[in-house]
């Protein structure tokens, strides 16, 4: 106890005597900024924080007419993703299998997601809905794009729309091309990772930088 109290407090001496000499350079604001960045680094805060500790649905609804291409996988797949993403990183939460929503919507008919939640038990339901999606940039190169809307339900509360946000476009990578060397269905993969990462973000922490290096990643087939 003894040790760790001396090593807290070494840690804000040596930050107290480093603090003055920043201060001539950026102004006070500028190293209170600089402090916070030390103790917090780039992370920003969930937009929605309201799925901890609850039974979660996540549901994505396919664009009409992308069932019947190589992209009919995508909408499972982005929603078994977030659900990991979520599973991980958000306290308490439980995701519901997505073969058990798989089953459920394949073997009925249904209008929308707060339908699916009542009969699957959830307390909340996060709902992805495709309004754009393609893969190809040229017939020699890919560039994943798409638009999203995601809506969060309330079911325990009667089904209520808590949060909304529109994704606007996307580019996947932003600015450059990927040779279709590589296998169509390991980029869809890699891109609905990435739609998973943006969608997911949304409800935990994350770091502020995360997209910079997105055209120098390296794109080769597993």
């Amino acid at each position: 106890m003894e040790r760790s109290t001396h090593n807290s407090l070494c840690l804000i001496l040596s930050f107290a005597i480093a603090l003055p000499a920043l201060v001539p350079t950026c102004g006070c604001v500028g190293a209170l900024t600089t402090a916070a960045w030390l103790i917090k680094g780039n992370d920003v805060n969930a937009e929605y924080n309201g799925l901890k500790n609850k039974r979660v649905a996540v549901i994505c609804r396919p664009l009409e007419g992308l069932q019947y291409t190589a992209g009919g996988r995508t909408p499972q797949d982005l929603a078994t993703q977030v659900g990991r993403l979520l599973q991980k990183k958000v306290r308490g939460v439980t995701i519901i299998d997505q073969r058990e929503i798989a089953k459920w919507t394949d073997e009925h008919d249904w209008d929308d997601y707060i339908e699916v939640g009542k009969q699957l038990k959830a307390d909340m339901v996060v709902g992805i809905s495709l309004e754009e999606y393609s893969l190809y940039q040229s017939q020699t190169l890919y560039q994943g794009k798409a638009r999203m809307n995601i809506k969060v339900y309330d079911v325990a509360a009667g089904g209520e729309s808590v949060w909304h946000k529109s994704i606007p476009r996307i580019a996947y990578p932003p600015n450059r091309g990927v040779d279709t060397a590589m296998a169509e269905e390991d980029f869809r993969h890699r891109f609905a990772t990435h739609l998973a990462d943006i969608v997911g973000r949304h409800f935990y922490s994350h770091d502020a930088e995360a997209d910079l290096a997105l055209d120098a990643e390296p794109f080769t087939s597993d």
